[in-house]
């Protein structure tokens, strides 16, 4: 595993978060992009957390999913995924985010329920976490 970088073109930094959004825009001009992120994401306004969320593909979606996702995502099937997809996102507005780290996507499915059942504001904050841990775990494993 390596240590975070002090720098990051945007090129690199859109492959972490799934798409070159203002948010990876905003990161590239910064020292420690990946330190930072979290806190950057904390102050985005509402459209931009909702535009890098929607970036990353649907879990358990073959249609969206980048080779990295796909990747880490477990190849069991959890049928349910798809629906439960669909009212996360009819919730809240935005794309359900996770850190799989390897989990099967079985193993997921109890996550999303719990998650359904939270506040729009503390799910829109823990949907920004998991993204910025997927994006870490990612340069360190790459």
């Amino acid at each position: 595993m390596r240590d975070l970088p002090r720098k990051l073109s945007a090129e690199e930094l859109a492959g972490l978060f799934e798409g070159r959004t203002r948010f990876v825009e905003r990161l590239a001009g910064l020292d420690d992009p990946l330190g930072r992120a979290r806190e950057v994401a904390a102050s985005l306004p509402d459209d931009e957390k909702k535009e890098v969320l929607d970036a990353h593909p649907a879990i358990g979606s073959a249609e969206t999913l980048s080779a990295r996702s796909a990747a880490e995502q477990g190849s069991d099937e959890a049928p349910e995924l798809d629906e439960l997809n669909r009212r996360y996102e009819e919730r809240f507005g935005f794309r359900f985010v996770v850190f799989v780290n390897g989990r099967p996507k079985s193993a997921i499915v109890p996550i999303l329920r719990e998650r359904l059942e939270r506040a729009r504001e503390e799910e829109l904050a823990t949907a920004l976490d998991e993204l910025c841990a997927i994006a870490q775990d990612r340069w360190r494993r790459s």
